[in-house]
């Protein structure tokens, strides 16, 4: 039986309870007495504690049963929420998410028991009842006492299981070879979310002691869920039962193991009354189906153990799976069409009808293409979410005040392009914090609040998602960075005159370049914006800067909306074929080279009162110039934030829409040059990221 796919549900709806619980702690710090937010935190302990035990995770499930009980006490209004509590509880996230990176490791939850924790929520349950602290009871041994009362009612089922040849000679082939053979009946929890997981435990633990020579139902049945809630297998095993036993009692979300040894002479003497008792109906209704469903349906989202975690499969809306339906159903309709016409009209390609379903199919064809897109696309709030409670933490160990507030949360992004943008935000935030904002005392020595500001906002331009990230601190000291990094030797003096601000900024993201004065936990070695540019970039996208001293800094991130397929505009530059992003582009001009200009010795023109660079692309993708000149340009005018530039390409094809294929490692020189895409007539172009001229 395969554990991976339970595993797989059990972690990303963990992840989600854990995000769940860290916002809902953030709001309990403000509002102590939010009877809904308390409610909440209950609600969701007392899940995370269920799936815990249904995974036989312990020191999770006994971790969270705690935090169910001392909230079940801060519910009842006999303890009342205050600092240490809040911190706390964010001690139990801390440790739950250990828990969580072992198993996604390991499959498994490590040997950590946090004692200090749990006694600490112990103090507190303590506190309520006026006693002395004591260790909460196990919630699973508390399961086990309430059901066994129970257990007479319980039907020793191996008993009446009717047996065919096969399985009769296995019992009879494991008692001539000396080794006993033992039936089990196994009652699961009426709660259980995941049935099959909890056999699978139950197996495993039994199969240290032998081997399991019968299921019933089959072990097919058994991990799709198809049975009650109850089972019965056979064991050969050489143990005595008295060992075997405990290891399934360990199993949380047993009620029940009823378990003896069996002989062969048995089931020969006894096979008509097993067949009726085969057939009679299971007592208990199916109830955890209903249950299940919705966590069946998020299967898939992270990856199994010892493989890197991420999400594999996104969540879609049925709206949009619907028009994704209805536009395929539309383009077999087209396709049929055309088909039709081929086999009527003798392949006549130059018809009328012909080429009005090319433009109908056409029409389908970039439909489709945007709902699977908008299927890919995810909210960046995944992502976000967790930043508050991080900027907190980070304002306790810097003794700095702080709030972060974010917006435009639900802009989307792809998929794959959000899985990777949560390193390169953290490490912006924390920049924020640590280097941007002052401390309160020089904050309202400057007139400003005491309380720091730091922004993330987000939003969509074009084909691209702009994030900023921007603080009301002290700015950017230019004449501070210039200083260092002469004395690091990154530039020299003579440098450092001729270079403006924003390339002196740009200083900031070499490699091994700090501002710090000390080394910390949170900053000093020079690797946080480094790290931000060169996982940017490798997304296809950049990162700007802009700062003015004593009032603040913005780091203002662009990414594409898909890494996949994108609107082009393709050119031709010496019989070469481009493409340039559609997104990109403000205009198309015809320029006289007579109205060309030189600033610094750099070509411009002027153009609707704006002065726009001219950047010949033939000399930077190494052509071989023209013979002569003609006597006007076709100028390709690009932008990037506020800044313009005009391409110079020979022709102009046309818009088309590509889809972009990776170049590998073939070309790695010319950072210009972002991949390639095939054409309809089977040609290769080269896509131009226009984001590098800049």
């Amino acid at each position: 039986m395969d554990v991976s796919q339970y595993l797989e549900i059990f972690i990303d709806e963990t992840n989600e309870h854990l995000q769940n619980l860290s916002d809902c702690i953030m709001v309990l710090e403000k509002e102590p007495d939010n009877k809904d937010t308390i409610n909440e935190i209950f609600r969701a302990a007392h899940s995370l504690k269920g799936m815990a035990g249904t995974m036989g995770f312990k020191r999770m499930q006994h971790l969270t049963h705690d935090m169910e009980n001392v909230f079940q006490e801060v519910r009842s209004d006999k303890i009342s929420v205050n600092s240490r509590m809040i911190d706390l509880l964010f001690e139990c996230l801390d440790a739950l998410d250990k828990y969580l990176e072992n198993v996604k490791e390991t499959s498994n939850e490590g040997t950590e028991d946090n004692e200090a924790i749990i006694k600490e929520l112990n103090d507190f349950i303590a506190q309520a009842s006026g006693e002395a602290s004591a260790p909460a009871p196990e919630p699973a041994k508390e399961e086990k006492s309430d059901t066994a009362k129970d257990e007479d009612e319980r039907e020793k089922k191996f008993l009446k299981v009717e047996l065919d040849e096969v399985e009769k000679t296995a019992i009879k082939s494991a008692e001539d070879s000396g080794t006993r053979v033992y039936g089990f009946t196994v009652y699961i929890h009426q709660d259980c979310l995941l049935k099959a997981a909890r056999a699978f435990l139950v197996f495993k633990a039994v199969e240290e002691f032998g081997e399991i020579i019968i299921y019933r139902p089959s072990s097919r049945d058994i991990e799709d869920e198809k049975f009650e809630l109850d089972f019965t297998f056979f064991l050969a095993s050489s143990e005595d039962l008295e060992k075997i036993i405990p290891g399934t009692l360990a199993v949380s979300e047993i009620d029940a193991v009823l378990a003896e040894e069996v002989k062969f002479a048995d089931f020969n003497k006894k096979e008509e009354t097993s067949v009726s008792a085969e057939a009679a109906p299971a007592p208990k209704e199916q109830e955890p189906a209903k249950k299940a469903a919705p966590a069946a349906a998020n299967a898939g989202k992270k990856q199994a153990a010892n493989k890197p975690v991420t999400s594999r499969t996104v969540r879609v809306d049925i709206e949009k799976l619907d028009a994704l339906m209805n536009q395929v159903s539309e383009l077999i309709i087209a396709k049929n069409s055309l088909v039709s016409i081929s086999a009527t009209e003798g392949g006549n390609f130059e018809s009328q009808l012909f080429h009005e379903q090319i433009e109908y199919l056409e029409r389908i064809t970039t439909s489709l293409h945007e709902s699977v897109m908008k299927v890919r696309m995810v909210p960046i709030e995944s992502v976000v979410n967790k930043f508050p409670r991080m900027i907190r933490d980070l304002s306790r160990k810097l003794n700095k005040s702080m709030e972060l507030y974010m917006s435009g949360e639900d802009t989307e992004l792809d998929r794959t392009v959000v899985d990777q943008i949560g390193d390169p935000l953290q490490h912006l935030l924390r920049n924020s914090a640590d280097h941007g904002l002052e401390s309160s005392e020089t904050r309202i020595q400057r007139g400003k609040p005491a309380k720091g500001s730091i922004y993330l906002n987000a939003f969509q331009e074009g084909n691209n998602v702009i994030i900023e990230v921007s603080d009301d601190g002290n700015g950017i000291d230019t004449d501070a960075v210039r200083e260092k990094a002469i004395e690091r030797g990154v530039i020299t003096p003579d440098q450092a005159d001729g270079m403006s601000q924003k390339e002196i900024i740009n200083l900031l993201f070499m490699p091994s370049f700090s501002m710090a004065k000390k080394i910390t936990d949170i900053s000093g070695r020079g690797v946080g914006l480094d790290v931000v540019r060169s996982n940017i970039e490798a997304l296809g996208g950049d990162v700007e800067v802009s700062s003015k001293l004593g009032e603040g800094s913005k780091f203002t991130v662009r990414l594409p909306l898909t890494l996949a397929i994108i609107q082009a505009l393709m050119v031709e530059i010496r019989d070469e074929k481009y493409a340039i992003a559609l997104g990109s582009i403000q205009n198309i001009e015809d320029i006289p080279v007579n109205e060309i200009r030189f600033v610094e010795a750099k070509e411009v023109i002027h153009l609707r009162g704006i002065v726009i660079p001219i950047i010949r692309l033939d000399k930077i993708l190494e052509m071989e110039p023209l013979e002569k000149e003609p006597e006007s340009l076709t100028v390709v005018v690009v932008k990037k934030g506020d800044n313009y530039a005009g391409l110079v390409v020979d022709n102009l094809i046309g818009q088309q829409e590509i889809v972009i294929k990776s170049l590998g490692k073939f070309i790695k020189a010319n950072k210009i040059i972002s991949g390639a895409t095939i054409l309809g007539d089977g040609e290769m172009a080269l896509i131009l990221d226009v984001n590098t001229l800049f």
